[in-house]
C-alpha cells in the first residue's frame, strides 16, 4: 500500500514538473525571437542612417567643391576684367597726356613736327608715341580704322571726324565728356594750331560726321593698325 501511494506521488510530481518545463519553453521562445528581431531591425535602421549620412556628406562635399570652383572662376574673371580696365585707362591717359604736350603747336598743312603739324599728323603722332599704333597718314583713311561709336557713347581717346562735304577732312581726339554730355576734343586747327574745342561749338558741331574707337576695352588696337599707306594729307 505504501509503495503504491509513493508511486502515485512520484508520478504526480513528475507530471507537474514536465508541464512546468513545457510552459516555460513555450513562453520563453517567442520572447527571445522577438528580442532578436527587434535588435536586427535596429541595426538595419542604424546602417541605413549611416549610409544616408555618408551619401549626404559626399553630396555636400561635391557641392562645396563646385561652389569653390565657381567662386575661383568668378574671381579670376573679375581680376582679368580689372586688369583690362587698368590697362585701358592707362593707355587712354597716356594718349591724352601726349596730346596735351602739343597744345599751342602751330598748324602747318602737311606738317609732321612740333614746329608745325596738321590734324591727321597730330593724331598719328600722338597714338604712335603713346600707344605704339601706326595710324594712316590722312584723316579720311584714319576714319576707316577701329569701331564706329555713336555720339552718345563717346569716351576719352575716341577719334571724331569732320567734313565740309562728303569727304572726311578733319580729325580730333576726344579729351573729355562732361556729366552734361558736352564733348571736348583736342585737335590741330588751322586757326590756332593744337587746341581744345567743343562739339557744342557753332563751327565744329555742324561739321561732325561720326566717331571711331581705335583702342578696345583691353587697351589694345582694333584691326591691324600697323599696316599703313602714306599719302598726301587732306586736312583743314
Amino acid at each position: 500500500m505504501k509503495k503504491r501511494v509513493l508511486f502515485y506521488l512520484v508520478a504526480l510530481v513528475t507530471t507537474v514538473s514536465l508541464q512546468s518545463c513545457a510552459t516555460n519553453y513555450v513562453v520563453s521562445k517567442p520572447a527571445t525571437y522577438t528580442k532578436e528581431y527587434k535588435t536586427d531591425a535596429k541595426l538595419a535602421s542604424i546602417d541605413n542612417k549611416r549610409m544616408e549620412q555618408d551619401k549626404q556628406k559626399l553630396i555636400d562635399s561635391f557641392l562645396a567643391e563646385k561652389a569653390a570652383s565657381i567662386a575661383s572662376a568668378k574671381k579670376a574673371v573679375k581680376n582679368s576684367e580689372i586688369a583690362k580696365a587698368i590697362k585701358h585707362n592707362k593707355t587712354i591717359d597716356g594718349i591724352l597726356e601726349e596730346a596735351e604736350t602739343y597744345l599751342g603747336t602751330p598748324y602747318r598743312y602737311g606738317g609732321t613736327t612740333r614746329n608745325g603739324i596738321d590734324c591727321s599728323a597730330f593724331v598719328l603722332s600722338v597714338f604712335g608715341a603713346a600707344a605704339g599704333l601706326s595710324l594712316p597718314r590722312v584723316a579720311a583713311s584714319q576714319a576707316q580704322e577701329g569701331e564706329r561709336i555713336e555720339k552718345g557713347e563717346l569716351q576719352k581717346g575716341d577719334l571724331i571726324f569732320f567734313s565740309h562735304g562728303r569727304r572726311i577732312s578733319h580729325v580730333g581726339i576726344v579729351e573729355s565728356v562732361t556729366e552734361e554730355g558736352e564733348i571736348k576734343f583736342i585737335h590741330a586747327a588751322t586757326s590756332k594750331g593744337v587746341m581744345i574745342s567743343s562739339l557744342n561749338d557753332s563751327y565744329w558741331g555742324p561739321k561732325f560726321r561720326f566717331a571711331k574707337r581705335v583702342i578696345n576695352e583691353e587697351g589694345e588696337a582694333y584691326n591691324n593698325l600697323a599696316s599703313t599707306t602714306p599719302a598726301t594729307p587732306a586736312n583743314f
